[in-house]
């Protein structure tokens, strides 16, 4: 059957296809969606680039109360408990589920899953394939799956925004190819369309990744959370290519340590040293560019020379670079990799706003908190996409009338106004923030924001959310406000993205 010839009673729409959107739509089966994607399947999703793995109980000395605790602590008090509890109980099942799926994760000798460590993890749990290849190998089997089940058609499209009904209930997309517009209308539509990390200059993101979803989200008048908190990878490899390629943290779980030019340990004296959670370590390694010194991941000797076995990914990117490992230190620095804040929604998905849904990193369910733990992204995406399907299904069709609104005119945004937004956040929104800088954000993103660009948007509601926020907490870090306040979450709910003022609420 047509796409567009699919009743919108029947229809449900997963904007996006990576882990997220993939996990999602065969949850859904055999309900009819449409997969919404911007790239053919498998082309252009940070899942494919997921190097470190899937952190689950699967040890006989682990348990999920204890990937719970682990992932509260790095949380830095915005951790939902029951949220960590019930996403690390269903992982050891989501790890079987995949393995149904054909997924080959790599196995010790007597058939185990081999587990990995990552930082402020206090097991060995993180469930890797291929050494470091994780993300493609999950990627890979979820689009096989997808391309079987004919209850799922694919169209490749950009998300221009969300069609609404005369009281606000999502009805549908308004999808863009090939610079037109057109609507396409549904019963519910899941938003699943990633982060934010190509907002800013170095990023281990793709390109596309510029929060689209989230601003069409927003646009539509869903609540939003804690958009300040944006996770830096301490170690993206600085070898000058544009999105920097990640030098995954289990290297560091494997015995790699941050050192200065000087050989001088960078994470000395430390809590947690070269294994302490990333908002620590990315700081650590900022505060060392920022006097001057040149920052290195030292895997010489057996490690370096056992990467291209256990670290293939890594191995590779290291040679494009003319790095050798085993007798070369591995230049690094921070770049923007994942967003915390997100579409707030509950325990099944839903957002404020009836009628749509959000899974994965363009989502705010309470599981990440103030600093996402390793290797926890691709097991939240995976873990709602069920808990999502069946809330659908459980939801009556949508009654009230449609209400029309003209096409827009398709305008792709300007290289040279992206590339000024990406060098704002990056100098002004970045590791450490202050007053001066955020304010200067504010005022250039509004002005660029003001002139059409849907980038400035998004990236002038992170920077608000970031000035409003006067304290230090996990991933966001005030040089001008270093200390605590009492843990709270900060919820915008705008009627348009670009509103002159946020309205801050809190949460227990």
């Amino acid at each position: 059957m047509s796409i567009f010839a699919r009743s919108p009673s029947d229809r449900v729409i997963v904007v996006g296809a990576g882990v997220a959107g993939l996990a999602t739509a065969l949850r859904l089966a055999p309900r009819a969606v449409t997969l919404v994607t911007a790239a053919p399947l498998g082309i252009g999703t940070a899942t494919g680039w997921a190097q470190g793995g899937i952190a689950a109980a699967m040890g006989s000395d682990d348990a999920p109360s204890l990937h719970a605790d682990d992932t509260l602590a790095a949380g830095a008090g915005l951790t939902e408990p029951d949220v960590a509890l019930r996403v690390a109980e269903a992982g050891p099942g989501l790890i079987e589920w995949l393995v149904a799926l054909g997924t080959g994760f790599d196995r010790e000798p007597d058939g185990a899953l081999a587990l990995g460590l990552e930082a402020a993890h206090s097991r060995r749990r993180i469930v890797r394939a291929r050494g470091d290849s994780t993300g493609r190998t999950v990627l890979d089997a979820l689009v096989r799956a997808v391309q079987a089940t004919p209850s799922i058609e694919t169209l490749v499209a950009g998300l221009h925004g969300l069609m609404q009904d005369a009281d606000g209930s999502v009805r549908g997309v308004v999808c863009e190819r090939d610079g037109v517009a057109f609507r396409l209308p549904a019963r519910a539509v899941v938003l699943a369309t990633g982060g934010v990390g190509a907002l800013y200059a170095s990023t281990t993101n793709p390109r596309g990744a510029l929060g689209r979803g989230l601003l069409a989200g927003a646009r539509a008048g869903a609540a939003l959370r804690d958009l300040e908190f944006v996770q830096f990878h301490p170690t993206a490899i600085a070898a000058g290519r544009d999105p920097m390629p990640l030098a995954t943290e289990a290297l560091r779980g494997e015995g790699a340590t941050l050192i200065d030019e000087l050989g001088a340990p960078v994470m000395a004296g430390i809590e947690g040293g070269d294994l302490a959670p990333r908002d620590v370590v990315a700081r650590g390694i900022f505060q060392a560019l920022a006097r001057g010194r040149t920052v290195y991941l030292d895997a010489r000797g057996r490690l370096g020379e056992r990467m291209p076995r256990r670290f293939p990914t890594v191995a590779a990117l290291c040679a494009e670079a003319g790095i050798d490992p085993a007798v070369q230190p591995i230049p690094v620095r921070p770049a923007a990799h994942y967003h915390m804040g997100g579409i707030l929604v509950d325990e099944a998905g839903r957002s404020t706003v009836p009628g749509l849904w959000a899974c994965g990193e363009v989502s705010s369910s309470g599981l990440h908190g103030a600093n996402r733990l390793a290797s926890n992204s691709l097991l939240e995406a995976l873990a709602f996409a069920p808990r999502i399907a069946e809330s659908i299904g459980d939801a009556p069709a949508p009654a009230g009338a449609d209400r029309p609104a003209p096409l827009p005119e398709i305008r792709p945004e300007d290289a040279a106004v992206l590339a000024d937004i990406r060098g704002i956040m990056e100098r002004c929104v970045g590791v450490v923030r202050d007053a001066a800088s955020l304010s200067q954000a504010v005022a250039q993103l509004t002005d660029l924001s003001a002139r059409g660009s849907e980038a400035a948007a998004t990236g002038l509601m992170i920077a608000r959310a970031a000035l409003d926020r006067r304290e230090s907490r996990g991933a966001h870090w005030r040089s001008d406000f270093p200390g605590q306040l009492p843990a709270r979450h900060a919820v915008v709910t705008p009627a348009l993205a670009d509103a002159p003022a946020l309205q801050e609420l809190t949460d227990a």
